[in-house]
């Protein structure tokens, strides 16, 4: 029986074992894909305890919580921290077979030096140990990210965001990593939701420009990405249902975005078609300006109306859309393709039966102006585990390059997530190596570094053009 998470934790064979320790384990880290704030970065936020660094703001962490019956009151409620500590280790101990084990006792491995189990018992024990280290200057939210060698953050942000503290950590000397925005106009996409006209308006505020027609918006949203793009922006991504491709003429989109300035209910269709235009706007302008797009979809968010409407959005209550877009997707991708303006593009869905649908999709688009110009994105999510990144990685390397992947990205709001980026890489070295000891791929040295070390970080500085 193998020792519980020691230095060979997932790696099963020598092959594999050889590739993590000799070639993945000490590259750096490039986040290109983060919800975490940059104001904690600007002014390097000191934590105070555990709870905060690993209960604040973490949906993943509620979820289960809820499954083992735990008292709103010590999740999203004002319980004491160390209370709402306890409940998380009684609900962990019981997580056998779910990524949030192993990540949890990899941060308490690597960042607090604990080797032990967390669970009702140690709670207790662990509490204090952290709360102790979290005092000192190395795990502060600057020393937490250069710890964990990383060299490149892009956060996510709004088109009216002032991006202030991104500009303060820019002209900060005494921190070397940088962190770029990331253009997020989910807002201005979203028809159909309540808060669009009043977005709309906002938006008109921070461009100084009156938005009274799709003409205008663009227009703005032009004035916006130029703001960014100043900024070092050259990353968008978009949170969408699913992926949609419905044309219209410039008359029909114009005369539904005044109906959606009036608050006027759409039907399917309409909104269809206004985020068709205003989606393929959007993918000209990134392919003009050299931004990469990513598109996130497949979730179906906020099923719980009654915990909605008590805390709000990104609380833990999505689920995945069991909805295959083939046609849409392709139609979309193929519309921009067609006039030579589909930017480079990473596609992530949150269905992963659809692994092996994307990796046909992107065989269709790539060409010689970028090598693996549109991405299979790294599993998301739901997916974002042992099974998910193996399956997602497979398909990718059943249908299209794996060697030429961009590989792990942290999609996470906590300073402590990016041990993910360690566990991705046992995964991926797992994957190699097993498929090297099975006599599919030659145990050729130099090609199997270069494989793994693009895969875990070179690919991606690469791809997105980083100045690193």
């Amino acid at each position: 029986m193998k020792a519980f998470m020691d230095q060979d934790f997932l790696l099963s064979t020598e092959t594999s074992q050889k590739l993590y320790h000799d070639f993945a384990k000490t590259m750096p880290i490039l986040d290109y894909h983060c919800h975490i704030n940059p104001q904690e970065i600007a002014e390097n936020r000191q934590f105070s305890n555990i709870t905060e660094v690993w209960l604040g703001g973490d949906h993943y962490k509620w979820r289960q919580m809820r499954s083992n019956g735990v008292d709103e009151y010590y999740i999203t409620g004002n319980a004491p921290d160390r209370e709402k500590f306890q409940k998380w280790a009684e609900t962990l101990e019981k997580l056998i077979g779910n990524p949030l084990y192993h990540w949890s006792h990899l941060e308490l491995q690597r960042y607090f030096g604990y080797e032990g189990c967390l669970n009702a018992d140690t709670a207790e024990e662990v509490w204090n140990l952290c709360n102790q280290k979290l005092q000192t200057p190395e795990m502060s939210v600057r020393g937490l990210i250069k710890q964990s060698g990383v060299t490149l953050i892009c956060t996510t942000d709004d088109p009216i965001d002032s991006l202030e503290w991104h500009s303060k950590i820019k002209d900060d000397d005494s921190f070397d990593v940088q962190v770029l925005p990331a253009w997020r106009p989910d807002k201005a996409t979203n028809i159909e939701a309540a808060i669009f006209p009043a977005y709309i308006q906002q938006l008109s505020e921070v461009s100084n420009l009156s938005i009274n027609s799709f003409e205008a918006l663009k227009n703005a949203i032009i004035k916006r990405m130029d703001f960014f793009d100043e900024r070092h922006c050259c990353v968008s991504d978009h949170g969408l249902d699913y992926v949609m491709y419905a044309p219209a003429s410039a008359e029909e989109v114009e005369t539904i975005f005044q109906k959606g300035l009036a608050k006027e209910k759409l039907c399917f269709t309409e909104i269809a078609k206004y985020k068709t235009a205003f989606m393929q706007f959007l993918g000209r302008e990134y392919h003009r300006r050299g931004w990469v797009m990513q598109l996130h979809y497949g979730c179906k968010r906020n099923n719980n109306h009654l915990m909605f409407e008590s805390i709000g959005a990104d609380t833990g209550f999505d689920c995945i859309n069991n909805y295959t877009p083939a046609d849409q997707l392709t139609n979309f991708l193929n519309s921009l393709n067609y006039t030579n303006q589909l930017p480079k593009t990473i596609l992530y869905s949150l269905n992963p039966n659809d692994n092996t649908l994307i990796g046909t999709v992107i065989g269709c688009f790539q060409d010689s102006t970028a090598i693996g110009k549109i991405q299979h994105g790294s599993a998301w999510w739901f997916n974002d585990h042992k099974t998910g990144m193996t399956e997602q990685m497979t398909a990718l390397a059943n249908q299209g390059i794996l060697g030429n992947f961009i590989g792990m990205l942290t999609d996470s709001r906590s300073f402590l997530s990016y041990t993910r980026h360690e566990y991705f890489r046992r995964i991926l070295c797992e994957l190699i190596g097993g498929w090297v000891e099975n006599g599919e791929y030659p145990y050729d040295e130099k090609a199997l570094k270069k494989m793994i070390q693009g895969i875990c970080y070179h690919n991606a500085v690469t791809y997105f053009g980083f100045d690193l």
